[in-house]
């Protein structure tokens, strides 16, 4: 597969200013395998050295840019991504075998999160403080206000190249930091054709760069002293060990799980069942806070059974640029090969099927079709690792108490779903549950761009969403006035 005149790799955006390099970068269309959704590069080591170069230079710029500047800036991006819809849509699908529909979702929110930012710009505060709490402090009065960290290492993943990159360069350029961004290998040209857009927005040679790279020169970011923030999102293996070698700098990690919910008796059995299909079977489940453990009150078993099993066997899987299409490709063949994997050791181990966990007549490699288990051991890896995967793993349970332990019953802590109409559930939930965010009466896959977005245990640290972002960002400086007397 090498790329001919009319299909020239996309250049990469190297401090302001589109270059190439000797690296071809060959990116597969997972939904067509011999078929390449597209050619870039990847950086060389010195156009990487350039890049870090260039954002600590920017920096002395960045950081003294007005807010209505920085503002400006980030509506220009959200305004041209809009006006690119359909052309950024379309390649996402194809470059990540997102179906359409999600991929133009994916583009609306991608707007949204730099409108955000571009809000946020201008929030950036700080407060006053009173100091005269006692004799030695009489006459004395805090002022406080937010500085930017300096350059940016940010990492993001293929599962939304857009939307979760925006949540790094958004805040980024809203709070006046350089950033260098590795997209994912496997989805460069989503972020490469929005730096298009970026480079018409007006900000400082070197404040951006959008860098393809290979995993070894990509590791270079992590160690390398002159970031003072590394954001990564990405597989908790990964990232946990980035930070064990990321010396000073800080690190925001945004990490993956194996997302519970909870069908309490009181629950809208309708609006459980819908949800809990999206939740868990959009992206062929390749989202961190996909559902993948469900726990279901025995009194509403059967009914809710039921209408899951019968919903989940209606989605329709085929073409992603098809916009019937439910379920698209998985990223690549060695993860339906994992999936399949731990599908099979469960049902060694004793797990049922009620749907799918087997090829379902489909020629292609990639496709893995919705399944959905009972019965399966706890200790099974479908229940404790991160399927990443269109696979459900079901339990029933007779005591809210019991539900709660069950979602809790994991290294993972991201998002937690519970449908139920008792007000004392909710709070019990909220309190209990060990995760970073607790969704009632939906799914953890809920998201939207603006809240505080993050996990505990092995699910991460720290917290996205454009203002907590920029609370990472930026770092607080107190100026202390004294009055002579």
């Amino acid at each position: 597969m090498t790329p001919t005149a009319e299909t020239k790799p996309h250049p990469i955006f190297l401090a302001g200013r589109w270059v190439e390099s000797p690296d071809v970068a060959v990116i597969v269309n997972p939904a067509r395998p011999d078929e390449p959704a597209g050619w870039t590069y990847n950086a060389t080591t010195e156009q990487y050295e350039e890049a870090v170069t260039a954002a600590v230079a920017a920096f002395e710029k960045t950081r003294k840019l007005p807010a209505y500047e920085r503002s400006a800036a980030l509506r220009k991006i959200a305004d041209g991504i809009e006006a690119r819809r359909e052309e950024i849509g379309r390649l996402i699908s194809t470059e990540s075998g997102k179906p359409i529909r999600d991929a133009l979702t994916e583009v609306d929110r991608g707007v949204l999160t730099f409108r955000i930012g571009a809000e946020e710009a201008g929030r950036i505060g700080g407060e006053v403080i009173p100091l005269d709490l006692n004799p030695a402090s009489r006459g004395r009065l805090g002022v406080t206000r937010r500085f930017p960290i300096g350059p940016i290492a940010a990492i993001s993943p293929f599962n939304f190249p857009l939307n979760l990159a925006a949540h790094k360069l958004a805040p980024a350029i809203a709070s006046g930091a350089p950033i260098v961004l590795k997209p994912p290998s496997r989805a460069p040209l989503t972020m490469l054709t929005v730096a298009e857009v970026i480079a018409e927005a007006g900000l400082p040679e070197g404040s951006v760069s959008i860098l393809p790279m290979t995993r070894e020169l990509g590791d270079r970011m992590v160690t390398d002293e002159r970031f003072k923030l590394l954001t990564f999102t990405g597989s908790p293996a990964v990232g946990w060990k980035m930070k064990e070698r990321a010396g000073k700098k800080k690190v925001v990690l945004e990490l993956g799980g194996n997302a519970g919910v909870i069908v309490d008796r009181s629950a809208n059995i309708d609006w459980a069942v819908r949800r809990c299909i999206v939740g868990a079977f959009s992206y062929s489940g390749q989202v961190c806070i996909s559902v993948q453990r469900l726990f279901v009150h025995e009194a509403v078993w059967a009914d809710f059974m039921g209408r899951f099993v019968e919903a989940a066997r209606a989605l329709r899987t085929g073409d992603p640029l098809d916009p019937g299409t439910d379920i698209g490709p998985m990223i690549d063949e060695q993860a339906v090969e994992r999936t399949k994997r731990w599908v099979d050791e469960a049902i060694a181990a004793g797990a049922h099927v009620l749907l799918g966990g087997k090829a379902s007549g489909t020629d292609s490699v990639t496709v893995f079709p919705p399944t959905i288990l009972t019965d399966v051991p706890a200790d099974a890896a479908i229940c404790r690792e991160e399927a990443f995967a269109p696979v459900v793993v079901v339990s029933p349970f007779t005591d809210f108490a019991e539900a709660v332990r069950g979602v809790n019953d994991s290294r993972f802590g991201l998002q937690a779903g519970v449908f139920t109409n008792d007000l004392a559930g909710a709070w019990t939930a909220f309190e209990e549950l060990e995760v970073g965010g607790v969704i009632i009466n939906d799914v953890p896959t809920y998201r939207i761009d603006h809240m505080p977005y993050g996990g505990v245990k092995d699910s991460g640290q720290g917290r996205e969403g454009v203002r907590y972002a920029i609370e990472d960002m930026t770092e607080i400086r107190i100026m202390v006035m004294a009055s002579p007397e």
